[in-house]
């Protein structure tokens, strides 16, 4: 039961994630030979003010 949990900065549509979704779960299908009915996908969209780097926030670094 593979497991994916993709974080990013901000927001993506709908049609986006669908397609991210589809995706890497062909991916896995077809390298891991992972069955695409046992895949799970949780996209995790992180505000700019909650992600930081380089010892900056996000939100700050234009």
């Amino acid at each position: 039961m593979p497991y994916i949990n993709l974080k990013l900065l901000g927001k993506l549509t709908k049609e986006q994630k669908a397609t991210i979704v589809k995706e890497f779960s062909d991916t896995l299908e077809r390298v891991a030979r992972k069955p695409s009915e046992h895949t799970y996908i949780v996209i995790d969209e992180v505000e700019r003010e909650n992600w930081g780097k380089g010892g900056k926030l996000s939100s700050d670094m234009g």
